[in-house]
């Protein structure tokens, strides 16, 4: 028969993931000749033989890839035949004079294999908590440099033994080319390290073994710092209201909810109410935590709310605390206090943690950079992202074709850098909040990551960053040494993320962008805007909320009381939440003076601070104890209720009114009306002035297709009320799915617009 050859060059997530053995594999059971090696941003792969084998092949490689591999494009070239019988694995090459994007895994979680090899006493790697093969184990999280070698991760200093070198050698193992692969006789270890001496603990000390250690320590109602794969942990048994207490107190945070990890899909059906869409989520590769609507209460872990997240094992140490008797249910929460970045280092979790832990789980291998959960939201047959980051980056969120390396550089809060390079948009973990030096430092490691892992140089990257004067972030773009800077406005930003996400940039469309704060075209603080056009034309304002006061700038985030000021304005009304029953605090007065005087007062059409005065008027009168905190409770007032009518929002020539509903909700609370009620109709009312407002625009603008983006549209009460008022016109609504609708999407947005504004400049 005639022999025949191809040449295959296949771009993805497709090296640390199995891909080489697998070809290897399928070349060998379909009789070819030939090689497969990493080629830096991709694998190269010389095939040979009898045509029909060669079609299988073609047919097979793509379609039986290894679960871990994720394959963005596969190029296809006729090839002169080499002679050659046999199939081999070939050393890698560099690839400098490639442009396509290099492709790291995200970090995966722990494989059924892998368990069964830990939880068999008669295999060597028996109990080994860094037990790992191709299929699974950290990838991102131990990265230094590219390409992913052994010799460019946090695994260079342990040798590995004669067995583990043998498996790691041979094509037909598992571990075949895992990087961190390794055993008790020559890999890294973990530690029990009691930090004082509470009984728990000074009983531990004794066991011997580290997880023995952990579970005891546990059950006794300690509280441990736990190394994981991108930070440390702050670990104790969900049950146990009095430590969960105690954690609070050490995290100086009294109301923000805490994750809960479980030891399997049985016990989170215990907590929360799993469906099958839940249900594949908390089993996802990316192992995220769930939100999901709480069956039971965990008293201390989510105070005041009926919902619950939830997140499934993922590394062997958390399988191994749960085997050897943990408790079923660990709150499993960021190793630090209010505000600050996960604690990552060693040095880190000593200096941070002592003081909050009973005692540290702490792990020899390195961690290369901070990455936290990953969160989403169920949403019918959608997902919510809240924020991305371990297990999710560092993949290609969208494909945006540019001739020149483009880096986007974000928000100030939530941070997250995307880099545009070889048709792809690369968006790193989430940063954290900039204010603290912590993320900072992040921030600038992570452009540092981006610019390195794709070998580019800043002096041929074009940046693009929010046109906020006094972003950190947007420091970072100016100082930088960057070829070329853009600046695009914060809202607009957030409607291009969503058709980044779908591909669809030349598309008009009516974005409504809904957030907190965002710098806008006029100086002033926007936050409720409608727009129309397309991310290659640009976007045209042509609606918003009715400007109202707002003392103090971003400050007025923490007091919903403050915010109210200035949205209730009416003389009034004034007069009328001064009865008992609203029982707003003495910053409500001295806001209202602050406006009366002119005194630090700024224009603003907030979203969020709208949602936040209307919280103050229903009773949240509280400072909040972190960001949306006073809209979730909301949220969950309104899921109280199964009222159907909304409150009168009119809209007129793109404006829309709140002043009538503040009105309505005052009166109705003096009514005694129920705040459930009132919450509810809030909601209702203002998806109606939003499909209203919007549904005039795409009228005038020809078209019927509506996004909706920013931090406000992580409200799913909110989001499917403004669908089901678009249901029947005609236009479809679309959200971000790929990338949070809060500013941990934004970068995305960002690189797309400036992805155009680059086309016009040099058109």
């Amino acid at each position: 028969m005639e022999t025949t050859a191809r040449h295959l060059r296949i771009r993805g997530i497709v090296q640390g993931v199995g891909f080489r053995p697998y070809v290897y594999r399928l070349a060998r059971t379909c009789e070819l000749g030939g090689w497969v090696r990493n080629a830096g941003d991709a694998v190269e792969i010389h095939v040979e033989g009898d045509a029909p084998r060669v079609a299988v092949f073609l047919t097979r490689v793509g379609a039986d890839a290894p679960p871990a591999a994720a394959i963005a494009g596969i190029d296809i070239d006729r090839a002169e035949p080499d002679g050659v019988a046999a199939f081999r694995i070939s050393e890698s090459v560099g690839a400098a004079d490639h442009a396509a994007t290099t492709h790291i895994s995200p970090d995966l979680p722990v494989c059924a294999n892998c368990l069964a090899e830990m939880r068999d006493p008669a295999h060597r790697l028996h109990g080994y908590p860094y037990i790992n093969c191709t299929d699974c184990g950290p990838r991102y999280s131990i990265v230094r440099g590219a390409p992913y070698d052994r010799s460019q991760t946090t695994m260079a200093d342990w040798r590995m033994c004669a067995t583990c070198q043998t498996e790691y050698d041979d094509p037909s193992s598992r571990r075949f080319h895992a990087q961190p692969v390794a055993c008790p006789a020559c890999g890294p270890a973990y530690a029990f390290v009691p930090v004082n001496a509470r009984p728990s603990v000074r009983e531990a000390m004794h066991a011997g073994n580290v997880v023995s250690s952990a579970v005891t320590a546990l059950c006794g109602g300690a509280i441990l710092a736990i190394k994981g794969i991108g930070g440390y942990h702050l670990v104790c048994d969900a049950e146990d209201a009095a430590t969960v207490a105690r954690l609070r107190a050490g995290k100086q945070r009294p109301a923000k909810p805490f994750a809960v990890m479980v030891a399997d899909m049985d016990v989170a059906r215990s907590l929360a109410h799993v469906d099958a869409h839940a249900a594949a989520l908390l089993a996802s590769s990316a192992r995220p935590i769930v939100l999901l609507p709480a069956s039971r209460v965990l008293e201390g872990v989510a105070p005041g709310l009926d919902s619950l997240g939830v997140l499934l094992p993922y590394t062997p140490l958390h399988h191994l605390l749960f085997d050897r008797g943990g408790p079923r249910a660990l709150v499993m929460t960021s190793g630090n206090r209010s505000s600050e970045p996960i604690a990552f280092t060693d040095i880190d979790a000593y200096l941070r943690l002592v003081g909050i832990a009973d005692a540290l789980v702490t792990g020899q291998r390195a961690i290369a950079r901070r990455l936290d959960d990953s969160v989403v939201r169920p949403r019918r047959s959608a997902v919510m992202p809240l924020r991305r980051a371990r297990g999710q980056a560092p993949q290609a969120v969208a494909r945006l074709a540019s001739d020149r390396p483009i880096l986007a550089l974000g928000g100030d809060l939530k941070g997250a850098v995307t880099l545009v390079h070889g048709g792809e948009a690369v968006t790193s973990q989430h940063l954290g909040d900039l204010d603290h030096p912590d993320a900072q430092a992040a921030f600038h490691a992570a452009i540092d990551d981006l610019l390195a892992l794709h070998r580019l140089e800043r002096r041929n990257v074009a940046v693009v960053a929010d046109q906020h004067p006094q972003y950190r972030s947007r420091a970072g773009a100016e100082t930088g040494g960057f070829a070329r800077v853009i600046g695009v406005q914060h809202h607009r930003a957030h409607i291009a993320s969503v058709l980044a996400e779908r591909d669809e940039l030349e598309r008009p469309v009516i974005g409504i962008a809904c957030d907190g704060t965002g710098y806008g075209d006029d100086g002033t603080i926007w936050g409720c805007e409608i727009f129309a056009g397309s991310v290659a034309r640009g976007f045209e304002r042509v609606g918003h909320l009715r400007t109202a006061s707002l003392v103090g700038g971003d400050a007025a985030a923490l007091f919903p009381a403050q915010a109210a000021a200035g949205f209730v304005s009416d003389p009034a009304d004034l007069a009328r939440v001064a009865a008992a029953v609203f029982a707003l605090p003495g910053r409500f007065r001295q806001a209202r003076r602050a406006i009366d005087s002119g005194t630090r007062v700024f224009h603003t059409t907030s979203a969020g601070r709208l949602f936040d005065a209307v919280a103050a008027l229903c009773g949240f009168v509280t400072p909040v104890d972190y960001e949306g905190h006073a809209a979730i409770w909301l949220e969950q007032l309104a899921n109280g209720s199964r009222l159907t009518d909304g409150y009168e929002m009119p809209v007129a020539h793109g404006v829309i009114d709140y002043r009538p509903m503040i009105g309505a909700v005052i009166g109705d609370r003096l009514a005694g009306r129920s705040s459930a009620d009132i919450a509810r109709a809030f909601h209702l009312g203002l998806a109606h002035a939003l499909a209203i407002t919007a549904l005039q625009a795409a009228r005038r603008s020809s078209t019927d297709s509506i996004v909706a983006s920013g931090g406000v549209f992580q409200n799913a009460l909110l989001v499917d009320s403004l669908e089901a008022e678009l249901s029947g016109t005609g236009c479809v609504l679309w959200t971000n799915e790929t990338v949070p609708a809060n500013d941990g999407g934004l970068s995305l947005g960002q690189a797309a617009l400036g992805v155009a504004e680059m086309r016009r400049r040099d058109a």
